[in-house]
Formats: C-alpha cells, structure tokens, sequence
C-alpha cells in the first residue's frame, strides 16, 4: 500500500474514536520494526521524521529509505514531518514527498502564526499534502527543540478561530502535557480535548505521550485524540536494548553486529505493538 493522506487516517480515527500511533523513527532500522508492528496488528501508522533526523539522512535519502521499506507494506502509512518551525525545512519536505507537516510557530504571536500557518496549508494542498497545527509549546524539549518552561495557554475562543482561519487538519494543544519523561505524574485538562472537537470537530494530536498512563491515554483517545505521539518512548527502547545487549557482549567477548539489530529490531517491534493496542488502532487497517 503506498504512503496515505493523514487527514484519511485520522478523520476514521477520530469518527471511531481510536489513536494512531505517530513513531518518531530515527533509522531504517526503526521504520521497518514500527511498520513491521503496525502490520502484525493491521493497523494504520503515522511515521514521523523530526527536522534533525531529515537534516541527518538528507531530505532526498531519508524519503527513499521510507519509500522501499513501506513499498510491501498492507496497512495504511502517513510520512510526517514533526515540530518544524523552519518554512525552507517545510517547503523542502512537501516537494520532496512528505504528506503531512507539523509547522510549529507557537513562539511567534498568534496573528503571525495564523498568517504563516495559513500559507502553510495552502502550500501543503498544493502539494496534496495536510498540516498539524499549534499555537502553544508543549513542555519540555525534544530533538533540540522546545523549552522547559510551562507554556503559555490560549482561551478556547483562540484556539478555535486559529483552527477555524487557518483550516489545519489537526491541531496539538497544551493540555499539561510534556516532552520526554515526566518529573511528577502530569496533571492533564481533558476536557480541552473535548471542547476542541466539539467546537470544531477535526482530530487533536497528543504530544508528550511517554509517560502517560494506560488510563490517561484511553480517556484522551476517546475524547478525540485522534494522534498520539511517541518519539522518547522508541528512543529510550532502542538505545537501552542496544545498550543491554552490547553489556553482554562485552562479558561474552562475541561481536556480532547483525545480532545486536535483531535484538533492537524485536524490542522496538515490541514498543510499537504495545502503544498501537492500547491507542485501540488493532484490527483498523483498510
């Protein structure tokens, strides 16, 4: 099946009320686990590139690596590009065959960041491509971008006219949610997710998913959390598989390296299985 329209992906997510779950992938290595996961549990995926990774591999090197390992694939996958605030980045990705961007200029003031998001998503049509949008950061910083600093939040009034103005097809609010590992157990505004929805009924993104309980996360699902994150979760389980595995090579004196892909390839397959069952996304492949 070729890479898929995430507005298709998310309005069935959001109609019945299940998540998708959107990798952050690093390497080949971790796209073909995650689609491979996303397969065994027929199930669609959204796989997500940060702008350090598209800058890593080169726009044109990492979007053929995607292109061969999801050829073969028979679940429905989205190609995102995730928190840019960079127009050349965006401009670079939707030329390139990205179909779907996070443009995220929450640090500008919200008429700036309604005027550049609107041109966004024009640029995103022409190109047959969907836009993710934000007005405010979420806490905590991820792939060198972001802040510590509690953000600020927008009435609801703001929030829907940005939605309502700029005509994104998702949009990733603050709800007490953060970047990476939670310090204390977060305390999240739900009912935010629902009043967006209710207001404007396109899907919500959840960001700063790692953490989260198994209770929180189907709460904000069935709220319409159509999106759901997970970036530190992947990296933590490859680096710490990897790191696991090599401890014991060291102790062995046996190096492999195709031994040491396999045992990160089955835990991140593992990962990946684990969120996508409880987001409620098995069995909803087409």
């Amino acid at each position: 099946m070729p890479i898929v329209a995430l507005k298709d992906i998310l309005d069935r997510a959001l109609a019945e009320r299940y998540g998708v779950a959107a990798i952050n992938i690093i390497n080949d290595l971790t796209i073909e686990a995650v689609v491979a996961a996303a397969a065994e549990e027929r199930a669609p995926v959204i796989l997500q590139t940060s702008v350090k990774t598209v800058k890593q591999y080169g726009r044109g090197q990492l979007h053929g690596i995607v292109e061969a390992l999801v050829a073969d694939a028979e679940v429905p996958v989205t190609l995102h590009l995730d928190h840019c605030p960079d127009r050349r980045v965006i401009s670079d990705c939707l030329a390139g065959g990205w179909n779907s961007v996070l443009f995220d200029a929450h640090e500008l003031d919200v008429a700036e960041n309604l005027r550049q998001t609107t041109e966004v998503v024009a640029e995103a049509r022409r190109a047959g491509a969907h836009v993710e949008g934000e007005i405010e950061g979420i806490q905590g910083v991820e792939d060198d971008l972001g802040s510590d600093d509690a953000p600020a939040v927008r009435s609801l009034e703001v929030a829907v006219d940005f939605i309502r103005r700029t005509g994104v097809d998702c949009f990733a609010p603050a709800i007490g949610n953060a970047h990476g590992q939670y310090k204390q157990a977060p305390v999240l505004n739900a009912q935010r997710i629902s009043d967006l929805v209710t207001a404007t009924g396109i899907p919500m993104a959840l960001h700063g998913g790692t953490g989260l309980s198994d209770e929180q996360f189907s709460d904000l699902i069935a709220r319409g959390c159509a999106k759901v994150n997970i970036s530190t979760a992947l990296k933590e389980t490859f680096m710490k598989s990897g790191l696991d595995f090599l401890r014991e090579t060291a102790e062995r004196d046996k190096w492999d390296p195709p031994s040491l892909f396999r045992h990160q390839r089955t835990a991140v397959l593992e990962m990946a299985r684990r969120h996508i069952r409880l987001f409620g996304g098995s069995g909803r492949a087409w």
